[in-house]
């Protein structure tokens, strides 16, 4: 199967958002108030499809520190602005960001060993980061909105319920089940 259609179909998902979690039925039990944090979070992780597939294409490098801090000094003033801990919101995004750089370098590892699954054109990587910015603003702004939660008691339970809900209606592999579990360990840590 190509992955051609793969970063497609993801940026296609990050264009419907949450519509997908709207329409959903309703779950056995309520997932918690941390559905949309967590949602936001899978959602941005989708956005690595189309931006490994640019990178590939473009022989560009997964990693770019100078687009990481910008990223990272961004969320922790928005997070100092809306008053919760510009630190700990720093820390929860810098497991996003590795989590989409190993997404990233696995698609360019599955890539070298079936060049012809490989892409051959990408969409530009300025709206990829559009995507991601107002994704970053989004996640800051449900972390703030229950921010309670987060520091709460219930938090790691609250916070399980959600991946289980969202990466069952997002249908996710293992690999980005994998991957939002790794994004959400530190939402409830000090």
């Amino acid at each position: 199967m190509s992955r051609q259609p793969r970063w497609r179909n993801a940026l296609a998902a990050v264009a419907t958002g949450v519509a997908a979690l709207a329409g959903a039925a309703p779950a056995a039990a309520d997932p918690g108030p941390l559905v949309p944090l967590v949602d936001a979070a899978a959602e941005r992780l989708a956005v690595a499809e189309p931006v490994a597939a640019n990178k590939w294409v473009t022989r560009g490098s997964i990693e770019d520190p100078a687009r990481v801090e910008q990223v990272l000094a961004a969320v922790e003033a928005d997070a100092n602005a809306r008053g919760i801990d510009g630190q700990r919101v720093r820390r929860v995004f810098s497991d996003q960001i590795a989590a989409t750089e190993g997404i990233e370098y696995i698609r360019f590892g599955q890539w070298k060993l079936d060049p012809a699954a490989a892409p051959t054109s990408a969409p530009e990587l300025a709206s990829s980061r559009g995507v991601i910015d107002g994704l970053n603003k989004t996640i800051v702004e449900q972390m703030a909105l229950n921010w309670p939660v987060l520091r709460s008691p219930g938090c790691a339970a609250q916070v399980t319920d959600a991946v289980g809900a969202v990466a069952t209606a997002r249908a996710l592999d293992p690999l980005y089940r994998q991957a939002l579990t790794f994004v959400t360990h530190n939402y409830c840590a000090p």
